[in-house]
């Protein structure tokens, strides 16, 4: 079990965990209210009354006791640690507020906290089979959703409006909800990496920048795709466009297991900066994506250096903005192999003009 061995590598005598993402992961436990405590001599999973039967479901068959509590569930939580005689308690430090780990203090008597940092982020990096099925069908949700919407782009159309008939239909393919708040940006608004979709009518001759995703069994996806609404892109368009789909594809060639997060990075930015347009791609080429949207590994030259390894799944994103004028952004999620890559997602990258 990846916990104990945890506890052996950081020399803790037990693990609490509260992160609802991390509940999820060690656990399977998919309520909302719950805390598992993971010793060398029992794993405890406690809930109140609400989620019992919930809990009986989903986390024994994971190795875990559940364990009904009253409220506060601190001091249920101590008898155990005092049982045990737990010393050292890992905690997710970098998941609860100062005024829970102030509990912490005041219940948990003679206790030293060992910070786990970003610990579990990383145990979740590299996927199992059935986490990257997971993932490849929110991105074939996502796919087959942006497909519908795609005659509802015109002029006139309001970009929120959009962005509800794609939730919609995503919720109508099997999607728990959206992944994160969904991106439309029109026209001048293409510019904005993050511009989440307004009010803002779509106009013509001009790029829309779709970026979405969804949930499904827990896992996200995230997709982005850059549209022309207009009989015919300008030069400059065409331009922009092709640069950042030659970037992405060059990245994409270049993802195998072994290579560094930077180098992969300067692939795309490379490309991007001999075009002339190096100081209009100002974000990381990508992130890990898995139980949350955006998880290690981090895929930019300013973070840290990860080496990839097989069944991490990433995104590459490379983008170009410009300001006044629009902007152009192309993501694909992507599992690393061996020796190359695998693309979960299937929506063309060819410019899609609509006329």
């Amino acid at each position: 079990m990846k916990l104990k061995k945890l506890l052996e590598e950081k020399k803790m005598d037990g693990i609490l965990i509260t992160d609802l993402v991390n509940l999820r992961y060690f656990t399977g436990f998919t309520g909302s209210t719950g805390i598992a405590l993971v010793t060398k001599k029992g794993n405890y999973f406690f809930v109140d009354f609400r989620y019992v039967a919930q809990a009986n479901k989903e986390v024994i068959s994971n190795g875990f006791e559940v364990i009904e509590i009253k409220r506060p569930a601190q001091d249920k939580i101590y008898e155990i640690l005092k049982d045990e005689n737990i010393i050292k308690l890992g905690i997710e430090d970098q998941n609860i507020t100062l005024s829970t780990y102030n509990g912490y203090v005041e219940k948990f008597k003679n206790t030293k906290f060992i910070s786990l940092g970003d610990k579990f982020t990383r145990i979740r990096m590299v996927k199992t089979e059935e986490e990257i099925k997971n993932i490849k069908k929110a991105a074939d949700i996502a796919d087959k959703a942006f497909a519908k919407i795609l005659p509802l782009i015109k002029e006139g159309a309001v970009e929120n409006d959009i962005k509800t008939e794609l939730e919609y239909e995503m919720k109508k393919l099997g999607a728990e909800g959206p992944s994160f708040d969904t991106i439309i940006a029109s026209n001048y608004r293409s510019a904005m990496p993050h511009g989440v979709a307004s009010d803002k009518k779509i106009e013509r001759d001009g790029f829309v920048k779709f970026d979405f995703g969804c949930f499904y069994k827990g896992y996200a996806s995230d997709i982005t795709r850059t549209v022309y609404l207009g009989e015919q892109p300008t030069k400059r368009h065409l331009d922009i466009y092709n640069t950042v789909l030659e970037a992405q594809l060059k990245a994409i060639e270049a993802v195998k297991a072994g290579i560094n997060t930077r180098e992969l990075d300067k692939v795309a930015r490379d490309y991007i900066t001999s075009k002339g347009y190096g100081e209009n791609f100002g974000h990381g080429l990508g992130h890990g994506v898995g139980l949350e949207i955006h998880e290690l590994p981090n895929v930019s030259g300013k973070s840290e250096d990860f080496i990839l390894e097989e069944n991490m799944v990433i995104t590459i994103e490379p983008g170009i903005y410009i300001d006044g004028f629009g902007g152009v952004r192309i993501e694909d999620d992507i599992v690393v192999k061996k020796y190359g890559c695998e693309i979960l997602n299937n929506t063309t990258k060819e410019l899609i003009v609509i006329k």
